[in-house]
């Protein structure tokens, strides 16, 4: 399986899944134009991905500033296609990534986490230098 690299544009995140190493990474800002066509390739390589998997550890960290409502919906798909891997006994951790003072990353994060219930999902504070 190759791995999915997406470069960060003015509207899409960065996008690293490295099947290799088990890390899966969404970082930057989101809101495409086309939300759905920008995650449908995403959609895509992680179901293929989560199907060749077995015993292996996957961590995935989401590190936004950003993202907008249609983003905010593809994140929810996102999370329960983690949620059914981690029912079916895939190992999983989502670090979610979050600025001292923004409340806004953080809330959401908390709201996402409540939704999880074999996924481990971790609320992470950015350290500042």
């Amino acid at each position: 399986m190759q791995n999915l690299i997406i470069p960060a544009t003015k509207y899409t995140p960065d996008i690293i899944f490295d099947c290799t190493n088990h890390m899966l990474q969404i970082k930057g800002e989101s809101y495409p134009e086309n939300t759905a066509e920008f995650y449908s390739q995403i959609f895509a390589w992680l179901e293929n991905y989560l199907e060749e998997i077995n015993d292996q550890k996957v961590h995935v960290h989401i590190d936004l500033i950003y993202f907008n409502s249609s983003s905010s919906k593809a994140l929810i798909n996102f999370f329960d296609v983690l949620e059914s891997a981690a029912v079916k006994g895939k190992a999983i951790s989502v670090n979610w990534y979050y600025e001292e003072d923004d409340e806004d990353i953080l809330e959401f994060g908390k709201e996402f986490q409540e939704d999880l219930e074999a996924l481990k999902f971790n609320l992470v504070q950015k350290n500042n230098p």
